[in-house]
């Protein structure tokens, strides 16, 4: 027998309201429902699983990263909220939806609480599952970070990089250096919070990939007659030890007499080229170490440097969500 079920667009309506599916999807539920709007609720989420089943496999490579803060700055989250196309990530109603989990995600400190937690009388997992339904594309959380310091600030890039950061006190101005830390964080990929956290195997081995990379390079260089690059032996600041220090100024001053320059302006030269040789031999922190990085808003400083200009205040730590 046919089924006679009067559908208002009213009932339509607030079921789109609350799925985001098409208008005619939600007249399709609402229909196999026989109007019980619980019940068509069910039927989407089971299209939501099929859909699912079927992209298990895909990639989620794509979508939008959050920053999200709690109301006295104390805790911050960051996540990403995963698909599979630049077109669904840039979309307005996945964009609310990310920006909804965000504020879901601050109650919670790890993501498997995350998505046990409730989302409109479902789990958030089963909210990812009834989008995928919606969408037709595998959603996912690819990317969940916690922070919780004093003070919490945050930046997020196009809603493709998301980056908190963690601050040991309240000062005047905080939330000017925690913008511009966090920008920092989201522009330069810093992956620790300074040489003194590196593993020295690690900085033996990178120490040797890279002397060795640049040898190589120096070869092709010198048959094509062009100038050879620098070889460090160092790299981080943790292998510059007082010895070390002691004699690379020995070798300065050697460097100075033999130019003749008169002993009595090497005290006006030497800083220079100390400087010098600590920038040569710490290419490492500044790739990696966030407080041994060049400041992105004035190069002269580095990060800590910049820190500094605000008084008593450190970073205690920063997390990086990025899609893809």
């Amino acid at each position: 027998m046919e089924n006679t079920v009067k559908i208002t667009a009213a009932e339509v309506n607030k079921l789109r309201q609350a799925t985001g599916a098409g208008m005619m999807d939600c007249k399709k539920a609402l229909v196999e429902a026989g109007g019980d709007f619980d019940k068509a609720i069910e039927v989407l989420r089971k299209k939501g699983q099929k859909v699912a089943a079927k992209r298990a496999d895909r990639e989620s490579s794509e979508g939008a990263a959050v920053a999200k803060i709690n109301s006295d700055q104390t805790k911050g989250i960051a996540l990403v909220l995963g698909c599979e196309t630049d077109f669904v990530g840039k979309n307005e109603n996945f964009l609310k939806l990310a920006s909804e989990l965000g504020d879901i995600a601050l109650n919670y400190n790890n993501k498997e609480d995350f998505l046990a937690a409730d989302f409109g009388g479902m789990t958030v997992a089963e909210k990812l599952v009834e989008q995928t339904g919606v969408i037709g594309e595998k959603l996912d959380i690819n990317a969940f970070e916690v922070i919780e310091a004093a003070y919490v600030g945050a930046y997020v890039h196009i809603n493709k990089i998301a980056a908190i950061v963690g601050f040991s006190s309240v000062v005047d101005n905080i939330g000017t250096l925690a913008k511009d830390v966090a920008m920092q964080v989201a522009s330069m990929g810093a992956t620790t919070l300074s040489y003194k956290d590196f593993d020295p195997a690690y900085v033996a081995s990178e120490t040797e990939a890279r002397i060795a990379a640049i040898e190589k390079d120096n070869i092709e260089l010198g048959r094509l007659g062009k100038t050879l690059k620098n070889v460090p032996k160092y790299i981080s600041m943790s292998q510059l030890t007082e010895d070390v220090l002691a004699g690379a100024e020995e070798a300065a001053k050697a460097e100075l007499k033999a130019e003749g320059k008169p002993e009595q302006i090497w005290d006006r030269i030497l800083p220079g080229k100390m400087e010098r040789f600590i920038s040569d031999n710490t290419t490492l922190d500044k790739e990696q170490c966030l407080l041994d990085q060049n400041f992105i808003k004035d190069e002269k400083k580095t990060v800590a440097q910049y820190v500094a200009t605000y008084g008593e205040v450190e970073v205690t730590g920063f997390k990086r969500a990025t899609v893809g």
